[in-house]
């Protein structure tokens, strides 16, 4: 029979796995002329044959590689996990957690946690709202629907944009996903509540860029007091500026010292190869060249009034000029499936009037249509930088 691929449930792990033979259909299934594909995965089940295996694995039906295994080893209270995109940040900071809560990372068979803290994950808006939690939490037979979760403990998934409703939460265990604790802002000032009253860590595949970023995550660890602890001891302004700028900083010794302490680099070593090619095209240099001596917008019909705007508008003629579409559509002669990233709407505009092959399917992700990947022979999938990044 054709059902949805629940792998999170307890009747899944009841009534089929082990009793049936299970089929995982790839990508999501699409009936006849639907515009869009099912929201959900799906999977064939035949009962009455030879079941799937179940084999005994590791941590509850999961295996992890070598570099996560060591990273869980230095994990502790409070640090962060440092890892680029694909590296299994989340599956690694589940499996620390269930490590911590009495299971058992190199068992032969399942090993249960034992009364298990409430978990807490604070991610992006977007990871909540595609469940991507849901199928990482799922081996470990955890959910964040009770009738789901083998546990009795509560499981939560929120976004960053929530996390003030947390701060009373006490005994708890957070993932915070998704750095965003930078600055000293509500949500950093909610961090910080958390931090005191629960065992926590931090994912990020980019940690911090100046010792500024790593303030609240210091104090988070009791490195210091508060931020005017850390100013103290080493920021040095600049005299001259009539803004509170940062010249230097000293003792910087102890601040690496720290950053190691707290920091758990994972050893992931990509094996797919980046290809990277320039493509040059020409743009119309005397429309370029009437802008920046006439400081005037030709869109609008107005003076330009800022160094910003007078900069977005030079972008555009770059941008919109007839020779980029052109180049577009000679990469699609020789790759007929493309991902295209683009941050105006105007350029997203642009993208969707190209005269685009027959056949050539085109679907979009921004702020206002969340389409899936085309799954044909030729598409077009149009991402909005900012929106396609949160994931």
């Amino acid at each position: 029979m054709l059902i949805p691929a629940r792998t999170d449930t307890k009747r899944f792990h009841e009534y089929i796995y082990g009793n049936a033979e299970i089929r995982f259909i790839k990508g999501r299934l699409k009936f006849g002329g639907c515009e869009n594909s099912a929201p959900f995965p799906s999977m064939i089940v035949v009962f009455g044959k030879e079941p799937t295996e179940r084999r005994p694995r590791p941590m509850g039906r999961i295996n992890l590689r070598d570099y996560q295994l060591d990273a869980i080893k230095q994990m502790k209270n409070g640090c962060i996990l440092c890892g680029g995109v694909g590296s299994g940040k989340s599956r690694t900071s589940l499996a620390y957690y269930y490590d911590l809560q009495g299971g058992d990372l190199l068992a032969s068979d399942e090993v249960a946690m034992k009364n298990p803290q409430n978990l807490y994950i604070i991610t992006t808006a977007r990871k909540r709202d595609t469940c991507e939690w849901e199928g990482e939490l799922a081996p470990f037979l955890l959910s964040t629907h009770p009738e789901c979760n083998y546990y009795k403990n509560t499981v939560v998934v929120d976004s960053w944009n929530n996390i003030g409703k947390y701060t009373e939460v006490k005994n708890a265990f957070f993932i915070f996903d998704e750095q965003r604790v930078v600055g000293y802002g509500a949500w950093t000032k909610a961090f910080l509540k958390i931090a005191k009253a629960n065992n926590w860590i931090l994912l990020s595949a980019t940690p911090g860029d100046t010792w500024q970023d790593y303030i609240p995550v210091f104090i988070a660890n009791g490195f210091y007091r508060n931020k005017t602890d850390f100013v103290d001891q080493h920021v040095n302004y600049d005299w001259r500026a009539k803004y509170p700028k940062i010249d230097s900083y000293r003792n910087t010794g102890r601040l690496i010292r720290l950053r190691n302490s707290i920091l758990v680099n994972m050893d992931f070593k990509r094996q797919t190869v980046s290809h990277h090619e320039d493509i040059p095209v020409p743009y119309d240099i005397s429309k370029y060249k009437d802008i920046m001596r006439k400081r005037w917008n030709p869109w609008e019909d107005r003076p330009i009034e800022t160094a910003a705007e007078l900069c977005m508008a030079l972008r555009r003629v770059v941008n919109s000029d007839d020779a980029r579409s052109v180049a577009v559509l000679e990469i699609l002669e020789d790759h007929p499936k493309a991902i295209i990233f683009y941050s105006y709407d105007y350029e997203l505009e642009i993208l969707r009037s190209l005269g685009y092959s027959e056949g050539t399917e085109v679907a979009e992700w921004n702020g206002h249509k969340h389409q899936e990947i085309p799954t044909g022979d030729k598409w077009v999938y149009l991402v909005q930088y900012t929106a396609g990044c949160e994931g």
